[in-house]
């Protein structure tokens, strides 16, 4: 296997990067494995790998996680290709350990082409041959049940429209930004899920619950975002540095619970709820001044 390693000083985690081959023919499997060494009482996050610049994911494994005395170990599996000819570089793949960014090593792959053989004749292309088709006959008449099939499809449609609408203004006023996501908190809250082992499930709904407020509250794309993203957008949204920090920590906590399978305590999960629950108190505009209104 050839591989990039990066040579950490004193840093909070070890991370790898491997490959089985520098150099494949366009459209030939790379095996691409990354790895990761943590001390067991840091907080740790694997890298994002929806794209890789000139490379195509073929196959992702699952993370595996190994406990060892005093530190975990992860290793994940990949199958990528490329159908760009040239020399190219897997890039830097960024691990977060607690509140640090740990990188790999970039590993530079040459895709080519198959070799000619110049002592094998070319062969030159063939005419196209024309296969006759037995379904050509009942073309227009699957294009006519189609067409048929659509017209009723729309008009069902817009007849279902029309009651959805009925049953709207009958229904009762949607609540608030404020009053729905309280509700939802102490839903959460009755829930105790923490308690019951299920801390993926809490932390995702205490983050779904925070998004689905920034969103209706201060028009935030919050639902299509990552955490960091997300932070740095609100980042002049408090008046106290003090609790942005805690928001931004516990949007941190959910990544990591999520997607390093971390195990918070119970205090915690209690203490990052607090949070979220008065952050949404302190994003709601000041009511308004009665001498003002007058």
């Amino acid at each position: 296997m050839l591989h990039a390693q990066h040579k950490p000083a004193p840093a909070p985690a070890i991370v790898k990067a491997t490959i089985d081959k520098d150099s494949i023919l366009i459209g030939q499997p790379i095996q691409l494995m990354l790895e990761a060494t943590v001390p067991d009482n840091i907080p740790f996050a694997w890298p994002g790998t929806d794209t890789l610049p000139h490379f195509e994911w073929l196959e992702k494994g699952k993370v595996d996680t190994t406990v060892r005395p005093g530190q975990r170990y992860y290793r994940q599996y990949f199958t990528i290709t490329s159908f760009d000819s040239g020399s190219w570089a897997i890039p830097r793949l960024a691990f977060l350990a607690g509140t640090k960014k740990v990188m790999t090593d970039s590993i530079r792959i040459f895709v080519g082409y198959t070799k000619l053989d110049p002592s094998k004749d070319f062969h030159d292309i063939k005419d196209i041959i024309d296969v006759p088709n037995p379904w050509a006959r009942w073309i227009p008449w699957i294009v006519a049940g189609v067409t048929l099939l659509s017209l009723a499809l729309v008009l069902w449609l817009i007849q279902k429209r029309k009651v959805i609408r009925q049953l709207i203004t009958r229904a009762a006023p949607r609540l608030s930004p404020l009053e729905e996501a309280m509700k939802q908190l102490d839903e959460l809250a009755k829930q105790q899920l923490p308690a019951n082992g299920a801390i993926k499930t809490y932390y995702t709904r205490l983050n779904e619950i925070f998004r689905v407020y920034l969103f209706r509250r201060l028009g935030i794309h919050s639902l299509a975002e990552t955490s960091e993203e997300l932070i740095t957008q609100l980042r002049d949204s408090f008046v106290a540095a003090r609790q942005f920090d805690s928001v931004a920590e516990t949007l941190r906590m959910s990544d990591f619970v999520k997607f390093a399978k971390y195990q918070p305590g119970i205090a915690d999960t209690d203490h990052h709820y607090e949070v979220i629950r008065t952050a949404i108190l302190a994003l709601e505009p000041p009511p308004p001044n009665p001498q003002t209104a007058k």
